[in-house]
């Protein structure tokens, strides 16, 4: 018995295909949406991948980016399908590329799901990639001498404000890294010294932080410095006192911006996803209603489409079957082979009587 079986007469073919034909432009629409979200987290990345370890979190927007051109091209395609099954004699040339084209939106329907999943599923990924990037870019804070990484002070920075956070994970990061380049410390003064001497890597580490870090809402004036130091400053005590520090890190900040934006076009793409399914459901009535007609010179006959020729369960078993038998062929043929190269091996004893 087919599957999701559908009688139609001239007319509703008509209808069908003409419906076909405007969901098809619209899906080139879609598809475009899809290729302008790809460029446009692309470029989001781009903008601060001096802060993220590796390339791994690309492979959203490039698929994104992939999707959107696939689907303009097949919808595209399938537009002037549905435009030229109205006349008999311009859909027969179409004929004998239904099926494969059909088998190729089912797999690119596939991947269009899959894509919509890994954006909501990339966020440990880029957890990940953030940590790591933010704990090497903070490193490189105070290397505005060295080609290469003069411009770090400035990412981060300008990260910290727009962001409206401090450090990767707290402002308590930049207590562990020295972020004040050798250029601005005095090697003469005791106290520089005393605290490059304290630890054991020579580095000059202060409980201070980057003015980028200071919250302007803050009625108190910013305490960059001397940030744990309760006897530094009047009427302060750092550990009950709301800091007039940002309070978040910048991985979890970066985190909830990438994630929010990958969710809202996981939700878009499944959209799409969806609205592609049906596309291609009512392309494939349409292909078997042209090709199931009986009389050809009647174009009012009425005929029969479906989705699958027999039912789910028996389209899965011969499926299987047909898996199977080319398993066994190709045994066979391995088999073959191998006696093959046995009796060729086998030369032929020869005696020599003199």
């Amino acid at each position: 018995m087919a599957l999701l079986k559908v009688k139609f007469n001239q007319k509703k073919r008509v209808k069908l295909a003409q419906g076909l034909w405007l969901m098809n432009w619209f899906s080139v629409f879609a598809g475009i949406i899809v290729f302008s979200m790809g460029l446009f987290l692309k470029i989001e990345l781009r903008k601060r991948s001096e802060v993220m370890d590796n390339s791994e979190s690309h492979f959203v927007p490039n698929s994104l980016i992939l999707m959107g051109i696939l689907s303009c091209a097949f919808n595209g395609f399938a537009g002037k399908i549905c435009y030229d099954s109205l006349d008999p004699a311009k859909f027969a040339k179409w004929k004998p590329l239904l099926k494969p084209y059909l088998a190729l939106c089912f797999f690119f329907n596939i991947l269009l799901f899959f894509v919509a999943l890994i954006c909501f599923l990339m966020r440990g990924s880029l957890e990940s990639t953030l940590a790591q990037g933010l704990k090497n870019s903070m490193k490189f804070y105070r290397d505005t001498d060295t080609p290469g990484r003069c411009f770090m002070k400035k990412t981060i920075d300008m990260l910290q404000i727009e962001f409206k956070c401090c450090g990767n994970n707290g402002f308590k990061d930049w207590f562990e890294i020295q972020w004040i380049s050798n250029r601005y410390l005095d090697f003469s003064s005791k106290e520089v010294k005393d605290r490059i001497k304290s630890n054991v890597d020579g580095r000059y580490l202060v409980d201070g932080v980057p003015f980028s870090c200071c919250n302007p809402s803050s009625p108190r004036p910013c305490i960059q410095y001397q940030v744990t130091n309760n006897s530094a400053h009047y009427s302060y005590d750092y550990q009950t006192e709301e800091l007039n520090l940002w309070g978040r890190g910048c991985r979890e900040a970066l985190l909830h911006y990438y994630s929010s934006m990958m969710s809202s076009m996981g939700a878009v793409v499944l959209l799409v996803w969806l609205f592609e399914m049906s596309v291609m459901v009512g392309l494939r009535l349409l292909h078997t209603s042209l090709e199931s007609i009986t009389n050809p010179e009647d174009p009012e006959c009425e005929s029969e489409g479906w989705i699958l020729e027999n039912s789910l369960k028996d389209t899965l078993k011969s499926a299987l079957e047909s898996l199977k038998k080319i398993g066994k062929f190709n045994q066979v043929e391995a088999g073959a082979e191998g006696a093959e190269g046995e009796e060729a091996g086998k030369t032929p004893a020869i005696t020599t009587v003199s």
